[in-house]
Formats: C-alpha cells, structure tokens, sequence
C-alpha cells in the first residue's frame, strides 16, 4: 500500500496505490467522504474498499481530495473534487492503459463525485455507490447512466435518507440498458458503524457476480 503523490489541477495529489499483479489488470478508484465533514482516503469504508478491489488482482487507488491531507489546493465544493478525480483516473490509466474494465466506487459525497465521473468517462464499466447523498444533491446529471451498478443504503442513514435513495433508484431504473441493483442494510446509520462486515459482504457479493464471466450485465 504505497504512498504516492500525483499531479492534480491544483498541485499536488496525495495518495495510496496498490499495483496490479498481472498484466491488463482491471482498474479500481475510490473517493471519500466530505472534506468539510472530516472525510478522507483513510475512512473506514474507503479503506475496506480499497482492500476489497485490492485482494481482486485490481490496480487499486484512494487518494485524498485537494485540501485535505498533503494534498494541496482547497475545498471547490465538489467542482474541483471532480476535476481531482478525473486527474487521478489518468494516473492510474497511464500505468495502465490496456486495463479491460475500470471500476469506480464511493462513499457518501465520494459516491456523488463518481457518479458525476461516471458520466464523463465511457470506459467506466461499473460502480459501487454507497450511501449516496439524493436528499442534498440534484443527480439528474444521471441522464442516461452509463454502466450498471450497485447503491448500497443504510435503512437507519439519517444523512442520505432512504427516502431520497430510493427516487434515485426508481429513476435510474427507468433507463434501458443498464441494471442497477439496489441493497439496504438493515440497521445501519450513515457511517455503518455497527454494520461494517455486512457492507463489505454486500460488495462482495455484487463483486462475484459482476466479475464472473457468465454475468450478462456488461
């Protein structure tokens, strides 16, 4: 889990990078939560992530966004978090540009940057969204999603309220060609504090299924 600094918009990128093994590996990134809300790449679940896509054989990142930790820069209210990410997707492309998939997973305002990621880069070819916050932020942007994905909620998120998720999903549900699978953690707050492992085996899950050879969603 090797420290790395990359170039971003705004100077500096601070980051972790797990190589991948194997040649034309695919290529995972992961975002954190709110800076303004203490967020970083060391969160909990961004780290339990990170491991997950790791342990996979992907070439793997977390990094922080500008401002936050040794990365430079300051809090752009999500527009410049955007800008960061794109950059750090570069990084890690440019070490493998012949990756067959690039995955993109998120937690709270993290999952909100790559979404908007999403849109932006076709050669996304999956997402893990957790508990996207649909209540505080307007994801029409959505429009068509690109790739198939999974949004995990906690039934107990007093931050991103179910309520809010579920329109989310109702609407991306309506667009062709793509299926989005949508799982609640029955007790869970917005941190899952008390609900970790089974988060992790809900990812897992999703993962084994995406990952097989025989899944048809592409």
């Amino acid at each position: 889990m090797p420290e790395v600094i990359f170039p971003g918009p705004e100077g500096r990128l601070e980051g972790r990078f797990q190589p991948a093994p194997r040649p034309r590996a695919p290529v995972a990134m992961i975002l954190h939560p709110h800076p303004q809300g203490g967020g970083t790449m060391n969160n909990a679940i961004v780290q339990a992530l990170y491991q997950t896509f790791a342990r996979r054989g992907f070439a793997t990142l977390r990094f922080n966004f500008r401002g936050v930790g040794k990365s430079q820069g300051e809090f752009d209210s999500g527009v410049g978090e955007l800008s960061d990410a794109a950059s750090a997707l570069d990084w890690v492309q440019s070490f493998h540009p012949e990756a067959q998939q690039t995955w993109i997973a998120g937690f709270s305002f993290g999952a909100l940057i790559g979404m908007q990621l999403l849109m932006r880069r076709p050669e996304i070819r999956g997402f893990i969204s957790i508990a996207p916050p649909a209540n505080m932020y307007d994801f029409s942007f959505l429009a068509p999603c690109p790739a198939s994905g999974v949004i995990i909620q906690g039934e107990a998120d007093e931050v991103a309220t179910p309520i809010g998720t579920q329109k989310l999903v109702d609407k991306l549900r309506t667009q062709k060609h793509i299926t989005i699978e949508h799982q609640t953690i029955p007790g869970a707050n917005h941190f899952f504090e008390n609900e970790m492992p089974q988060l992790m085996r809900t990812v897992d899950a999703y993962l084994d299924m995406r990952l097989d050879p025989s899944c048809p969603i592409r």
